[in-house]
């Protein structure tokens, strides 16, 4: 049987240690990191995303502030909120709650948000950073996954990754830090002939398609690594990821579970970049 690797387990792991982080920064008399998050509308998942962020900051000491704003506001206004947070010198990291409400651009209010404080590494900056392999914040769940893989002990460097799914939130950018640290990756997506094939021959397989349990025993190489990022609501409320986990546990090495996998590893990875853009000095404010 897999490993089974608990992101939750991992993710306590380091929130341990940044807890003790800003412990220091207590004691030394400054101020604590800061992550300013930006809620539009009333979206009941939003509103709960946003909870739990705060929720997590609390855990760590971080300070957390909320601006709720309404569904009705303009695009101009938003961008204006955005780009006021990016020169308040006491905000350390902006997070924009996505999706936003019909009529409203995001990437044109992303690109409002300093890079230097995009902690989810969303703005066209950062973006073009990764894909130059240069130092930038990557996005959230794309960091969790490469440290998953390191609890894995799966070091990428000349494995093939096959990454299922291209959104911009997780597909691109995770294929892109594989890269990175010297994986050769083939990404999959709705368009691909031959999934079954190509899957196959993956030592790594992240999966993030949407699709309640579609990977099956039948589309993993023996003891390949296997990341789940879906998260799908049954009919009888439980939740599942897009791999099928009891049939795909006994054939991989290691595999990530849904839940309790790498959700909690996306907001352990937010509170990182928001120290570290606090470390880095971007805001000189103490």
């Amino acid at each position: 049987m897999a490993e089974v690797i608990y992101g939750s387990e991992l993710s306590q792991e380091i929130r341990d240690e940044m807890r003790q982080q800003i412990d220091a920064i207590k004691q030394s008399g400054n101020r604590v990191p800061c992550l300013a998050v930006v809620l539009v509308g009333d979206n009941p998942a939003s509103i709960s995303y946003v909870k739990g962020k705060e929720k997590a900051c609390a855990s760590v000491g971080i300070h957390s502030v909320e601006l709720i704003l309404p569904a009705s506001i303009s695009q101009e206004e938003l961008n204006s909120e955005l780009q006021r947070l990016s020169n308040d010198p006491g905000v350390d990291g902006i997070l924009l709650q996505l999706p936003l409400p019909k009529g409203l651009d995001e990437n044109e209010a992303v690109s409002y948000i300093s890079s230097n404080k995009d902690v989810d590494g969303l703005t066209p900056v950062n973006f073009g950073k990764l894909f130059l392999n240069e130092p930038a914040f990557a996005p959230c769940t794309p960091s969790g996954i490469l440290e998953l893989l390191k609890r894995m002990h799966c070091d990428p460097k000349g494995k093939h990754a096959v990454v299922i799914g291209r959104s911009k939130l997780v597909g691109t950018p995770v294929a892109r830090l594989l890269q990175n640290a010297n994986a050769t990756v083939t990404i999959c997506h709705s368009h691909t002939k031959n999934l079954k094939e190509i899957t196959r021959m993956a030592d790594i397989l992240i999966v993030a398609i949407g699709s309640p349990k579609y990977i099956d025993a039948s589309y993993v190489k023996k003891d390949a690594y296997v990341i789940d990022v879906g998260v799908n609501r049954l009919e009888d409320g439980h939740l599942c990821g897009d791999v099928d986990f009891e049939s795909v546990k006994n054939h991989c090495r290691a595999i990530t579970p849904v839940p309790k996998g790498v959700g909690p590893m996306t907001i352990t990875m937010l509170l990182k970049n928001t120290i570290e853009a606090y470390k880095r000095g971007y805001c000189n404010g103490k």
